[in-house]
């Protein structure tokens, strides 16, 4: 049931003649002292133009302030900063805090959801994340973990309208931030792992439904048109979902939506990437599983998919699609385009036209990947390598020595883009895993996984993660830095040309953008699996970073009753050793010069 009240404060936004939401963002996101969306921009980019901390200047950074969240788990996302405020989020219940900058960092607000946690933790794959809160229109929207999407009001916390679009009894929650662009509100839904159907809901700024796109199934509740709808340059056609299942699975076939979006104002169009199929035994779902796997290019007033491109047909190991889509513009192979660049967990890095779904670039992003040769540039499809193939090798058997493992080459963890070098900065994980499946039944509200995995650090070292720099219009590493644990936390790039990002450690580090030459690092009170972002108030230009180690990489840390190598899908093994070096928190660290 949706609840719904209406001040006098955003009955005057009604106003005619008064700035738009979408008038508002634009303006915001240039305003280089605000960080007024989950990326900073539309774009993903996570850049800013600020530049008074810099290369000579990174190394006197001290701790400015600090605030702890009250809550022991994974900390993802980063917090926003509007006007003088700071709104910061927790994981599972999901509280807000609003911070006033102006007042030392004095709790203006605070908002705390009255959730379930019996229906709804229980269900939450990989820890009780939560990626973040937006800004529009005076209002703070929270995603939270029981599919409910609130609307705060920004001065003073309280709840504008709120809306439940699904049911954690059957398996359904959300960890992604909502994303507002334009006048429009999207927001995904997590559950593959409970065999939840993949779909995005758009809202409008009042609460109002504007329509659901699903990521399988028939062509009209996907908003697929299958001639105008291309892949590859070409046409779907009819039925490209249901031609690529068996029976009914896709009705509970995954390709949930629990990433990152970005927007392009001028072609109107939202950009996502929908997750892994169900289950994941491959044996059980034959066929290419249309379209999980796949990036979206939708258009944002209706829906409708312009195009869409699968990255991993026939997934044999859960390498999910959702990781974000950032936009730039860069000539590529002596022609410009509107890129569309996307790390896939799949370990590797497309680059693609984002106007018409072209497939520009396809590269491995580590090499240790083994599982595929290469893209075909025409067809979009791998060469794959048979002993990798956990549906040939079949049920009940153990295929050794894939690489990457499950949790990809990189996950979630946003990348950053420099349009001053050029180049992204790409937090990657350096592991590879043995993966059995076997066959499981599908029961609402329960595991639908089916597969039994160990991991550990690729061939050739210890080491379980890369931070690198990535040049997108060729398909190339330009550096990479080794770390001692994968890196899950999302990087920043600045004009100063400074890159910022955090360790499972715990340190939050800063290096140099042309050659990554480490500038500075700090030990945070908690491993880092946030994201880093920037701000200036008061003439000074700050640094934050959640700190709070969890996630699927710190799951073992998280729940400690987790305890064999297989259990968190396999993270438990190769993150044993992750708690000699951290321990559970929840703060917000904010530093300056």
């Amino acid at each position: 049931m949706k609840l719904k009240t209406l001040s006098l404060a955003m009955m005057s936004l009604a106003v005619p003649g008064m700035a738009t939401a979408a008038d508002e963002l634009l303006q915001m996101q240039q305003n280089e002292a605000n960080w007024v969306m989950p990326a900073g921009n539309y774009a993903n980019q996570r850049y800013s133009e600020l530049t008074q901390i810099n290369k000579d200047n990174v190394k006197n950074l001290n701790m400015a302030w600090s605030f702890s969240t009250g809550v022991l788990r994974g900390h993802e996302g980063n917090a926003l900063v509007i006007d003088g405020t700071m709104y910061v989020h927790t994981p599972f219940p999901n509280i807000v805090y609003a911070l006033d900058l102006n007042n030392d960092g004095a709790i203006k607000w605070k908002y705390e959801p009255k959730q379930n946690y019996d229906e709804t933790v229980p269900v939450m794959c990989c820890d009780t994340v939560n990626r973040g809160l937006s800004y529009a229109d005076g209002k703070i929207f929270l995603n939270q973990a029981d599919t409910t999407l609130v609307a705060l009001n920004a001065a003073d916390g309280s709840v504008v309208w709120s809306d439940k679009r699904d049911d954690p009894k059957r398996g359904a929650t959300s960890t992604a931030a909502a994303h507002v662009f334009d006048d429009t509100i999207i927001v995904g839904i997590s559950g593959g792992e409970f065999g939840v159907r993949g779909y995005v809901q758009a809202y409008d700024l009042e609460g109002n439904v504007k329509y659901k796109a699903y990521s399988t199934g028939p062509d009209e509740e996907m908003l697929i048109d299958p001639q105008k709808t291309t892949s590859m340059l070409k046409p779907v056609g009819k039925d490209s979902s249901l031609k690529t299942w068996q029976g009914d699975q896709w009705k509970i076939g995954g390709g949930t939506t629990w990433g990152w979006y970005s927007y392009d104002p001028d072609l109107n169009m939202f950009y996502y990437g929908s997750g892994n199929p169900s289950t994941w035994n491959p044996v059980q779902r034959p066929g290419d599983n249309k379209w999980s796997m796949s990036l979206f290019g939708r258009d944002l007033d209706t829906g409708m998919a312009k195009w869409v491109y699968q990255m991993t047909p026939y997934d044999e190991w859960d390498y999910d699609g959702v990781n974000e889509v950032i936009l730039a513009e860069q000539k590529v192979k002596g022609k410009m385009h509107k890129t569309a660049v996307h790390f896939d967990r799949n370990g590797f890095a497309y680059t693609m036209d984002r106007e018409t779904g072209a497939l520009l670039v396809a590269e491995k992003f580590d090499p240790a990947v083994n599982w595929s040769r290469g893209v075909n540039l025409e067809t979009g499809r791998h060469d794959r390598v048979a002993k990798y193939s956990t549906a040939r090798n079949g049920e009940d058997v153990n295929t050794t020595g894939i690489c990457p493992a499950a949790l990809g080459t990189k996950d979630q963890q946003p990348a950053a883009y420099s349009p001053r070098t050029g180049l992204y900065y790409v937090p990657t994980n350096h592991v590879c895993m043995d993966y059995e499946p076997f066959e499981v039944e599908y029961v609402a509200g329960q595991p639908y996984v089916g597969a039994t995995l160990s991991m550990y650090p690729a061939p050739g070292g210890t080491h379980l993660g890369n931070f690198i720099a990535w040049d997108a219009r060729e398909g190339k590493i330009v550096w990479s830095n080794p770390e001692r644990f994968s890196v899950w936390s999302g990087a920043l790039a600045t004009a100063s040309d400074v890159v910022f990002y955090g360790t499972l450690e715990g340190y939050l580090k800063a290096v140099d953008a042309q050659t990554g030459r480490e500038l500075f690092r700090f030990k945070t009170p908690s491993g880092i699996i946030g994201n880093v972002n920037t701000y200036k108030h008061g003439g000074k230009q700050y640094i934050s970073i959640l700190s709070g180690v969890g996630g699927w990489a710190g799951i073992g840390m998280a729940i400690p009753s987790l305890e064999n190598d297989t259990d968190g899908l396999g993270a438990v093994g190769a993150y044993r050793s992750l708690s000699s070096w951290t321990n559970l928190g929840g703060v917000l660290s904010v530093f300056s010069l």
